[in-house]
């Protein structure tokens, strides 16, 4: 198995942040290097056991996406390598895990899109039969198909708690109501093609965030990670049941394994046994495989 990369030591570029996966380096005035790591977080904690290749897979896929989905709206891609803004000796720290990006201002509302009824909107549902202040049909099941995709926003939450689930109102007064527009109408888009093509590879994609972006003359982009394990539930079509929470390609190995254990999701998280790191490093392997051919 490759050599785990837990977090980047990039020295001939200013470090600007490191959130639960990525690390963000300033190249110039205009530009980032985003570095994922192999960082894995489970009920908002970061574990001390990085799942290796994870990084490599998250990029992958990001970059697939973001050429599939150029035609919808302009994406924060510079084509730039990464090894190019690196000192030699960094390269390999860079190398298949990182993307040099334009800088954006980051539109600071978490863009859901459902096509599925799990997760915090399943809890919602039962709740008050609504998400987001999107009333739904009586009668739904835990992972039932919606009738059509929904945008279900959340506020960006402090580094350790959980976004909080929004309307649409909500968008309109942070951002104005045609941007807001903007940000449901492209998040709907992408989904709905994402999903369409997933579809074809034996994928579910039930839902996923976008993170958006405007440039300087305040055009929206699509930035961040695209469509992966990590901001997105894939479900394997051939294991997709309604009234269950179908298996999916992502840390669900991790938060199962942490489940059993007494700890009371606070840090430090227990360590993780070996055959736990290799399935979850297994389920990213094969989401991005199926996907990308």
């Amino acid at each position: 198995m490759a050599q785990a990369l837990h977090q980047s030591t990039i020295k001939s570029l200013p470090l600007l942040a490191r959130g639960k996966v990525r690390d963000m380096y300033a190249v110039g005035d205009d530009k980032l290097l985003i570095v994922a790591s192999d960082r894995i977080s489970a009920f908002d904690v970061i574990l001390d056991d990085p799942i290796p290749g994870k990084g490599q897979v998250l990029t992958e896929l990001t970059e697939f996406w973001l050429k599939k989905l150029a035609h919808v709206l302009p994406n924060h891609s510079t084509g730039i390598a990464p090894e190019d803004v690196v000192a030699a000796d960094e390269r390999d720290q860079v190398a298949g895990r990182a993307m040099v990006v334009k800088r954006l201002k980051p539109v600071m509302v978490e863009a859901v899109a459902r096509g599925y009824l799990i997760g915090s909107g399943w809890n919602d549902y039962r709740a008050s039969g609504k998400i987001c202040g999107i009333s739904l049909p009586a009668g739904l099941q835990q992972a039932s198909r919606l009738p059509e995709p929904i945008f279900t926003p959340a506020a960006k939450a402090e580094f350790g708690s959980h976004d909080e689930n929004v309307d649409f109102g909500y968008v309109v007064d942070q951002v104005g109501q045609e941007l807001a527009g903007q940000i449901r109408s492209a998040t709907l888009r992408l989904y709905t093609e994402a999903a369409e093509f997933a579809a074809t590879k034996g994928i579910i994609i039930a839902d996923t965030k976008f993170e958006f972006g405007l440039d300087d003359e305040g055009r929206l982009h699509l930035m961040d990670e695209v469509l992966t394990p990590d901001s997105s539930r894939f479900w394997p079509a051939s294991d997709y049941a309604v009234g269950i929470s179908p298996p999916s390609f992502d840390k669900q190995f991790v938060r199962d394994w942490l489940e059993t254990q007494a700890w009371d999701k606070t840090p430090p998280a227990p360590r993780l046994p070996a055959e736990v790191v290799e399935k979850t490093a297994a389920k990213y392997r094969e989401a991005a495989a199926r996907l990308m051919g």
